[in-house]
């Protein structure tokens, strides 16, 4: 799963058994070489699912990490891409990768290359209001517990303009009694077990994040909800796709 540049064991320990946030500033110089940065495939059918619900002119990645949200923002939007982060070497990383210059011979109105903004900003208290026409995340909805979700799809809210996407791909869940069920099981109890034992606490479970719930949070912070199956990443045994793109509208007045 890891590649020899990526983290050794004793640094996921050392991660682990840090807070969130000053784990990911370890991780970060090799996030991108672990088996956490969300994949190439996954982008590439986030961004075709995504564009016909355009134009968009600005976006905004929420817990944007290293940067690979921001990278989706900039083959979406046509002015300016914004990634928000609470690790700093998260964003040191990001900043290296895409260090933000508008292209200068693409023409107005295109989304040859938008200019690239850097936040560091917690997701559950976002410095934005009615600031983004798309706001998008991957792969950072386990490190808030459902408690936390109401606020942090608020903020997703506030900082967008009326009628602004709020969109985010959710895989189905792994068929019960699989090896991927029972590794999921795995992962939480161990997290579970390690927070019991340890503070801070290091908030990362996967099995927190039920569809039905996170859509009835959406509706609570205002947002009106539908589903897009993204059928290049395969379908399920009963034909359903292995992950759709929630696509949640703001319905400001």
């Amino acid at each position: 799963m890891f590649t020899p540049e990526g983290p050794t064991l004793r640094e996921l320990a050392v991660q682990a058994l840090s807070s969130v946030e000053h784990g990911y500033d370890l991780l970060a110089p090799k996030f991108d070489r672990t088996p956490f940065r969300t994949p190439e495939p996954l982008l590439d059918a986030v961004v075709r699912a995504a564009a016909p619900l355009g134009p968009f002119r600005t976006g905004l990645d929420i817990c944007c990490g290293t940067g690979a949200g921001v990278a989706v923002l900039r083959r979406l939007c046509t002015e300016r891409a914004t990634g928000v982060d609470f690790s700093a070497g998260m964003l040191a990383v990001a900043r290296a990768t895409l260090p933000g210059l508008p292209d200068p011979d693409a023409p107005p109105g295109r989304s040859g290359s938008p200019a690239v903004d850097w936040v560091r900003a917690d997701a559950r208290a976002l410095p934005f209001r009615d600031t983004f026409d798309l706001a998008v995340s991957f792969g950072a909805f386990g490190h808030f517990l459902p408690g936390e979700r109401p606020v942090l799809f608020a903020q997703a809210y506030a900082a967008l303009r009326p009628g602004g996407r709020f969109v985010f791909p959710v895989p189905a869940p792994p068929r019960v009694g699989s090896a991927a069920y029972w590794a999921m099981w795995g992962f939480d109890g161990a997290m579970r077990l390690r927070n019991l034992l340890r503070h801070p606490s290091f908030v990362m479970y996967y099995r927190t994040f039920r569809l039905p719930d996170v859509l009835d949070d959406l509706a609570g912070a205002g947002f009106t909800t539908a589903l897009l199956p993204l059928p290049e990443l395969g379908t399920r045994s009963d034909g359903s796709p292995r992950c759709v793109l929630v696509v949640a509208t703001a319905a400001k007045p």
